[in-house]
């Protein structure tokens, strides 16, 4: 099948973990597929795994850390690829202490909901010329069920300024940010032709915990009991390429059923408070 005739998949977050076996699978199922990664040595041993189970694609390396490096990739890849059928916003981090991103920003929010929703609204036309095409582009936003920790957005301490900084609560919050943007997103794409979901991935053995010691050992201790990552992915490939999913938007789905996340995930008041207020963020830092 010619690159062009293939169905485009972008996979951010793709250079290991559950982002490595959601490419490699997606690749599998016939999707020409962009590995982003951060490290482009990495990026390059995943897509030769992607290649050995008869898929295709290529590398592209963005820093997520900062929002004039996705906005470039997005440019880059919209006039490259104009056309991509399917997103996964799968690339995440959490700090064991507060860390600012490359524009000043609490790091955690801004690589695990700022720089997917740059890179997002950015390539909405190549979504949209998808959908124009006949075919249902798809977004998958990769959140966690930690998000149940978030009593709430904290509007009036997005950056994590104020009192003892806790990096799973401040990922907690960044986790509930994906939902919200996924459900605002999903009405405002309405009628389009273009779906946009948030999944769990379930409870997976992976590096996102690497800045702590102690957590790492508790990933090692309990990695039998653990899901493994391409376990992990199977959520976000359901998602993306198969037909029971057709139509379906504005939803939170774990183990490839839908489910209800937390109440503060279903604010739609919060939902565009939270757009509006992550917008000025992205203009002040690409400015």
């Amino acid at each position: 099948m010619s690159d062009d005739a293939r169905r485009v998949a972008l996979v951010t977050g793709a250079s290991a973990g559950i982002g490595a076996e959601t490419a490699v699978e997606l690749g599998a199922r016939g999707f020409f597929v962009i590995v982003h990664g951060r490290s482009a040595p990495r990026a390059e041993q995943v897509l030769e795994r992607v290649k050995s189970v008869g898929g295709d694609g290529v590398v592209q390396t963005a820093d997520f850390s900062s929002l004039p490096s996705v906005a470039r990739f997005a440019e880059e890849l919209a006039t490259s690829r104009p056309r991509l059928d399917v997103l996964v916003n799968n690339a995440g981090l959490w700090h064991q202490s507060r860390t600012l991103s490359k524009d000043g920003y609490e790091d955690t929010f801004a690589v695990n909901h700022l720089a997917p929703m740059t890179l997002t609204e950015r390539l909405l036309p190549s979504l949209r010329e998808a959908a124009s095409q006949g075919q249902e582009a798809r977004i998958v936003h990769v959140s966690s069920r930690l998000h149940i920790k978030a009593r709430g957005m904290a509007f009036d301490d997005l950056m994590s300024e104020r009192g003892k900084y806790r990096g799973l609560r401040v990922y907690a919050h960044s986790k509930l940010a994906n939902i919200l943007y996924a459900n605002e997103l999903a009405e405002r794409l309405a009628g389009e032709n273009v779906t946009s979901n948030s999944v769990h991935p379930g409870d997976v053995a992976t590096t996102i915990v690497r800045d702590s010691k102690l957590l790492s050992l508790g990933i090692k201790i309990a990695a039998p009991f653990l899901m493994t990552a391409a376990e992990g992915a199977a959520t976000s490939v359901h998602l993306a390429s198969e037909d029971r999913f057709t139509g379906v938007t504005g939803k939170y789905f774990v183990n490839s059923r839908e489910r209800a996340p937390s109440r503060f995930a279903l604010d739609r008041d919060a939902g565009t408070r939270l757009r509006e207020l992550s917008l000025q963020l992205i203009a002040d830092a690409l400015a």
